[in-house]
Formats: C-alpha cells, sequence, structure tokens
C-alpha cells in the first residue's frame, strides 16, 4: 500500500520541536516509501485559530523542506461533517445531551463517592422523542455524544468490557477498553464540531493510509477507531511515538515557547539540523548530521523508536548544527556566502566551516579576513620583528611557517609565546581556523597594518 500520511496541527500557536517530530516522521515515512504528504490545519476551533499562526506554519514548514501535496482546512469543510453527522445522527451513533457542565461535575462527584468509574451514566438515552423535542422547543441546545459500542444485546445502558485492539507501527499490540470510557461529545452546544470527529471525517475523505502521532492519542485511538466503523469505513494503521523530555528529564510542556521553530531560525540554526535532531531522537540510532532529506528518510525504522520519552536538550541541538556545518562542502553553501555579501571563495569556507557554531558565525570572520578589525597588541617588540621579515607577494599556506620560522630565527620566540601575539595581532581574537588558511586570505598589506597596531 502507498503510503497517504498527514500532519494535522492547530493553527493556534507556533511549530515547537514536539510539533516537528510528528510532522517529520510522517513526510519522511511517504517519502521513503514513495508515498504523499498532506497538510491539514485542524482549525475548528475559531476562537483561537489565526490566520498568522496558519501561515506561520506553512513557513515553518517549508523552511524546513517538508512540503506537502496536498494542503486542506477543516473551516472549508463544515458541510462535509453537517453531512456526516446527520448519518450518525440517524443511525443512532449520535444522540442528543442536554446536562449542563455544573450537572455533569455534580454526578462524577457522586460516582466517585461510591467507588464507581467517572464516566458518562447515558442518562440521555432514556429521554423520549417527545422529551427531547420539548426541551429544544423550549431553547435547550443539545450537546451531541457518540454511543461507543461497549454495550451486548440484553445489558441494557451499562458499558461492558470491550476490547478495541490493533498493532501499532511503533508500540506493538495496543488495546483500548471501551467500556471504561464515557461517550464522547462528537459536537458542542453551539454546533461546532470536535477535533475527535472531524479528524475521523477527514482521514476517510482523503485516504490516509497511516496515523502517526504522539502517544498522548492513544486513548484518542480506540474511540476513534469506533467512529470510523460506525462511519463504515476501515480504519488506517496507526503509530504512537514517545512525547519529548528536556535534558533534566521533566516534561517540556511550560517551555514550548522557547522552543518554537521561529526561535531556532532566529538563532541561525540549519533547517537541516533541526530536522536531524527532531527524527532521530528517542531512537536508538545516533544523531547525526545529514545533509539531505533522503538521506534521513532511508534511516527512518519506526522499529527503532523507543517507547520511552525522547529526551531533548537544545545544546545538543546546537552542537549538531556545528557539526553539520563543518560538513558542508562549498558548493552546497556557494549562494548563501554570496547573498551574505561574502566573496564566493572556495578557500574562505574551507578555512573557517570546521569553527562555526551558525552560519552567520562566517560573515564574522569574513570581517577578520578582510573588514576593518581592531588589532590586540601583546607583545610590540614581537610583533614590530615580524612586520620586518614579512615575506612579499604572493602568498600561499606555506608562508605562514616560512613567515614564523623567520619570527622564531630573529627574536627566539616559539610556542605560545611567538603564535599568541601573532594570533591577536592579525584577528583579535583568542582562537580560530588556522592561520596558514587565512594570511593568504588577509593580503599582505592588511596583515602589515595590523601588525602595527593600525585598523585595517
Amino acid at each position: 500500500m502507498t503510503p497517504r500520511v498527514r500532519f494535522a496541527p492547530s493553527p493556534t500557536g507556533r511549530l515547537h520541536i514536539g510539533n516537528i517530530r510528528t510532522a517529520a516522521l510522517n513526510w519522511l515515512f511517504a517519502r521513503k516509501h514513495g508515498g504523499s504528504f498532506l497538510l491539514r490545519l485542524d482549525d475548528t476551533d475559531t476562537v483561537r485559530s489565526t490566520e498568522e499562526f496558519a501561515a506561520a506554519i506553512r513557513d515553518d514548514l517549508t523552511w524546513l523542506g517538508l512540503t506537502w501535496n496536498d494542503f486542506a482546512r477543516q473551516q472549508d469543510r463544515t458541510a462535509r461533517y453537517d453531512e456526516a453527522a446527520a448519518a450518525l445522527k440517524a443511525s443512532g451513533a449520535l444522540y442528543p445531551c442536554f446536562e449542563t457542565e455544573e450537572e455533569l461535575d455534580r454526578r462524577r462527584k457522586r460516582q466517585l463517592a461510591m467507588h464507581r468509574p467517572p464516566i458518562y451514566d447515558r442518562a440521555a438515552l432514556k429521554l423520549s422523542a417527545e422529551e427531547i423535542a420539548a426541551k429544544i422547543a423550549a431553547g435547550e441546545k443539545p450537546h451531541w455524544r457518540f454511543r461507543l459500542p461497549n454495550t451486548s444485546e440484553g445489558r441494557g445502558l451499562t458499558p461492558q468490557p470491550t476490547l478495541i485492539s490493533w498493532n501499532d507501527l511503533i508500540r506493538g499490540d495496543q488495546s483500548v477498553d471501551l467500556g471504561s470510557l464515557s461517550d464522547p461529545v462528537l459536537i458542542r452546544g453551539d454546533g461546532t464540531y470536535l477535533y475527535t470527529f472531524t479528524s475521523v471525517i477527514d482521514d476517510v475523505d482523503f485516504a490516509i493510509t497511516h496515523i502517526v502521532r504522539g502517544e498522548d492519542h492513544v486513548t484518542n485511538t480506540g474511540v476513534q477507531m469506533a467512529i470510523f466503523e460506525a462511519a463504515g469505513a476501515t480504519p488506517p494503521a496507526f503509530g504512537h511515538h514517545s512525547l519529548l523530555v528536556g535534558a533534566d528529564g521533566q516534561a517540556l510542556s511550560k517551555r514550548l515557547g522557547a522552543l518554537s521553530i521561529q526561535s531556532f531560525r532566529d538563532e541561525g540554526l540549519e533547517p537541516m539540523a533541526v530536522l536531524c535532531h527532531a527524527a532521530l531522537v528517542g531512537t536508538s540510532d545516533a544523531i547525526e548530521p545529514l545533509q539531505s532529506r533522503d538521506d534521513l528518510a532511508a534511516k527512518l525504522d519506526f522499529s527503532k523508536i523507543s517507547t520511552a520519552p525522547g529526551r531533548f536538550d537544545v545544546a545538543e541541538l546546537k552542537v549538531l548544527n556545528s557539526k553539520l556545518l563543518h560538513t558542508l562542502e562549498y558548493a552546497a553553501v556557494a549562494e548563501r556566502l554570496r547573498a551574505a555579501g561574502i566573496e564566493g571563495r572556495e578557500h574562505f569556507w574551507n578555512a573557517v566551516r570546521g569553527n562555526l557554531e551558525t552560519f552567520g558565525d562566517a560573515s564574522i570572520w569574513w570581517n577578520v579576513v578582510a573588514g576593518d578589525i581592531e588589532p590586540v597588541i601583546e607583545d610590540s617588540k614581537l610583533t614590530v620583528a615580524a612586520a620586518s621579515v614579512l615575506p612579499d607577494a604572493p602568498w600561499s599556506e606555506n608562508t605562514w611557517s616560512e613567515w614564523t620560522a623567520a619570527v622564531k630565527a630573529k627574536t627566539g620566540a616559539k610556542g605560545r609565546a611567538l603564535f599568541h601575539p601573532l594570533r591577536l595581532a592579525l584577528t583579535g581574537r583568542e582562537a580560530g581556523p588556522e592561520l596558514k588558511t587565512l594570511l593568504p586570505l588577509m593580503g599582505r598589506d592588511r596583515v602589515l597594518a595590523r601588525l602595527e597596531g593600525k585598523r585595517a
């Protein structure tokens, strides 16, 4: 079966690393198996959903390279949900309820006091058609519950233990006892639909074959499989990945604002670094920098995803970002270097890439090579002597060793006493790329001026 998967965020906030882990696993699975990827905005929450967040979701996914084959949004499909709801109402699978939240809360408390599970008692199913009509005529607006298939013939309305099972793509054999759950509300009193319902109808209509999402949806899956069957559809395959925790083992939920994809973009991180970390964290594979999404897709194997929480550490992401930059060939960054105002010099990139934490650091080193910096003169006698034996142009990578040998012979300095003052004078920095590679890029005039303590 050619997979057709979906990523269905709600446009009520910015995408964060937890969202992207789900998106990446779906997109890479489709990529690996020649399938398709649907971006669906679950925007039935009209109060919190905004066009700004919807646009940001598309922008973040595009930045990561997680492009979609098809796009849909639930706000455009209300007529379809009305049609599907009418069919379920006609079959008796959806039934009207009139209890207020306060009334339901009192019932739950009574059930708990009697050591009974606090699930809905299906009192609304005892209402006659006349009673229902009278309530509606009196202005009461019903909410609609889905009757879970957890009773057997002759057992009335009392839920019975009813296991609904599936072989999870990640977690193996799973089951949910529908007898321990309340009939879920699928339509609110104001007529708006809940995710549990609209998601199923969309998955049917868009022919979704595989649903990969967080383990916090396992119970939802049991309920939704029952809704699929009530709608006359075969449920897709399901996979539930573990959730992420921080480096300290605590839940990320309160820190997700700081872990938004926009925050990573603002920090100058590479999209492939973010994607590699999102896809490989919590798996038996090493988290390593890969340069293409196809390479990452080839590594995807649901059997390698641990059921234990994935441990996300932004510091590790930044180290991964550095490693990725260190492996990038000049051809992969030539256009970006030119866009940053850096002359397209392969020698420069090869000289500095091993010292970059973010791509933006290349501009810092370009300024060291070709800009105007304040030299730091630590040992003026040494720098004066070094200027006096500075070789004539043209220079090559051998120039550094030839020059420092001449400075050593003239001054007797060696080791740190020789190299540290020269680095400070030429770069203004304590450490950095090898000077044998930077020196030819700086040029003789700039080097001489800096040895004399002049800005250059």
